[in-house]
């Protein structure tokens, strides 16, 4: 498993970020396509039939296939570079990071300005602690412990 420096982690937040944003927007517009046929279904249900444009459903299900394979691209991209992505919702990706004797992780939630919290390795988000100057020393090291 790769590790990273909290200088290293930080450094590709931009990118990371990006591709973050390109996976929630896909993974909405997705949702969105299958709740606009869904309503259509609701729609011949309660009208007990319709009339329906079979070539109109069937582009919005090849653009749902798009919309989610765009999705799994950008989160394998992530992936590719070690972090991990956690919680699609929220944008919450996991850095992997050489604390002492342990691995941890760095924890970064879009929206938030940089990576400002960590939690032990089998822990989660509700256990995020602030980084501390062991990180910081660690990065000025060149990502020597101390």
């Amino acid at each position: 498993m790769k590790t990273f420096t909290l200088d290293e982690a930080q450094s590709l937040l931009p990118v990371l970020e990006s591709l973050l944003k390109r996976a929630i927007e896909n993974k909405q517009a997705a949702e969105a396509a299958e709740n606009g046929i869904a309503e259509i279904s609701r729609r011949i249900y309660v009208n007990g039939g319709m009339r329906v444009d079979v070539g109109d459903i069937a582009r919005r299900r090849a653009d749902i296939d798009t919309f989610l394979q765009r999705v799994r691209e950008s989160v394998a991209e992530i992936d590719s570079v070690g972090a991990q992505v956690k919680d699609l919702e929220t944008g919450l990706l996991d850095f992997p990071c050489r604390l002492d004797d342990q691995v941890v992780m760095l924890c970064w939630r879009m929206g938030e300005p940089a990576i400002e919290h960590w939690h032990p390795a089998d822990a989660g988000f509700k256990n995020r602690q602030p980084v501390d100057e062991r990180f910081r020393r660690r990065s000025a090291s060149g990502g020597r412990p101390n």
